[in-house]
């Protein structure tokens, strides 16, 4: 049986297995130091996350004549509320023109835009209410003129006792409403817009031609709508025959949301801006809806514009500048002076008391023409860079 054991082995060939063992011990060692050392310690290229942060800024006496410099203060302003509307007729000054009779429509006199004044012929409208509304004038008038005839004698005859009181009183009861009949035809042809002079050739008993229905305008405007046609039957009363309105001044009807709401009100100034023209139409707000719009989740606010040119047609979409009268105040900065970082989070530059630049982040509000209200992040009597800011954002960065 052979012997392994260390003591059996000789001395010489012992003494060579030794080095080469230690040896490869020696190199396992070193090794696992080594993936320990490069496994655990940082790269010398990388720097922790965080560990960089932004320091101020020092700039030369040169290079401070290139920026300028503003101290914050508090500042009064108008709020304007820019929004979108769409254009409507003013209600106060249009009209749906109703048929005032029934009947065909014998012919059309007038054709959408055209100007019309108050009482102008529209149409004309063959209508058989004409002639009944004449008939029932000329039985009330001769109705009357005998009642009245009958009760002036019966009046005559109970002074020398020829009728009882009872008589004659129900005489003059009968005259009363005759009288009250005829006024009552008379104002049926009236509201027929009968001729004035075919009532009077009426009155005087002298025999009338035919008689066509007229439908005429009840304001003076533009003819915005019409809504007949030639041999169309209109009923009386139901049927709307035109739209007649003044364009010379309109309604924009605009949308106003929940942030903006509390800085409008009744009598602000308001401009109208679109597109067919380069200025705009001076207006103000005259009402403001009491219900929200379930679909926009808008509030209307209604601005009275003035039309001179009729450039302003409805349903036209137009862009609304309100301008709140009532004062705001705030720190207001100029847009220049705000930069933004790589979160995009807005930031000033303020000068620090050692004369170095520090960057400082702002929560902007409403936004004033070139200005931000400051609602957060600057107080008043501070100095920070209007013009320059972009120089010095670059000089920290290096």
């Amino acid at each position: 049986m052979t012997n392994n054991s260390p003591d059996s082995i000789p001395l010489d060939q012992r003494r060579g297995t030794l080095p080469r063992a230690l040896a490869v011990a020696v190199v396992v060692v070193a090794a696992a130091t080594l993936f320990s050392l490069v496994s655990c310690s940082p790269n010398s290229d990388e720097k922790p996350a965080g560990s960089e942060t932004a320091s101020n800024v020092t700039l030369t006496a040169d290079q401070r004549q290139h920026i300028r410099l503003y101290t914050v203060a508090s500042s009064k302003y108008h709020k304007a509320i820019e929004t979108t509307g769409v254009i409507d007729f003013d209600n106060d000054q249009a009209t749906s023109v109703l048929a005032p009779f029934s009947g065909p429509v014998s012919r059309l006199l007038v054709s959408p835009g055209d100007q019309v004044k108050q009482g102008d012929a529209l149409a004309v409208i063959d209508s058989p209410d004409f002639a009944a509304a004449i008939s029932a004038y000329r039985k009330a008038r001769a109705t009357a003129e005998t009642t009245r005839r009958l009760a002036a004698m019966d009046k005559d005859l109970l002074q020398h006792n020829g009728v009882a009181r009872r008589e004659e009183e129900q005489a003059e009861t009968d005259a009363v409403s005759a009288e009250a009949d005829r006024e009552a035809a008379l104002q049926a042809l009236v509201s027929l817009n009968v001729d004035p002079h075919t009532i009077k050739e009426i009155q005087r008993g002298r025999p009338i031609p035919k008689i066509e229905g007229t439908i005429r305008a009840p304001i003076a405007g533009t003819v915005v709508e019409k809504l007949i046609t030639p041999g169309e039957l209109l009923q009386a009363g139901t049927t709307p025959c035109f739209m007649v309105a003044d364009l010379s001044r309109v309604w924009v009807m605009a949308q106003i949301f929940d942030s903006d709401l509390g800085s409008v009100s009744l009598g602000d100034k308001a401009e109208v801006l679109t597109g067919v023209s380069s200025s705009g139409f001076p207006g103000a707000v005259t009402s403001i809806s009491a219900l929200v719009n379930p679909d926009t989740r808008s509030v209307v606010a209604r601005v009275a514009v003035d039309n001179p040119k009729n450039l302003l047609k409805k349903q036209m979409y137009v862009r609304v500048r309100i301008e709140a009268h009532q004062e705001s105040t705030g720190l207001l900065v100029p847009v220049s002076a705000v930069l933004r970082d790589d979160e995009n989070l807005p930031f000033v530059y303020v000068v620090q008391r050692d004369g170095s630049f520090a960057r400082q982040h702002v929560t902007l509000g409403y936004r004033s023409g070139d200005r931000y209200d400051i609602s957060a992040g600057l107080r008043a009597g501070q100095r920070i860079v209007i013009d320059g800011a972009l120089f010095i954002q670059f000089m920290q960065s290096q």
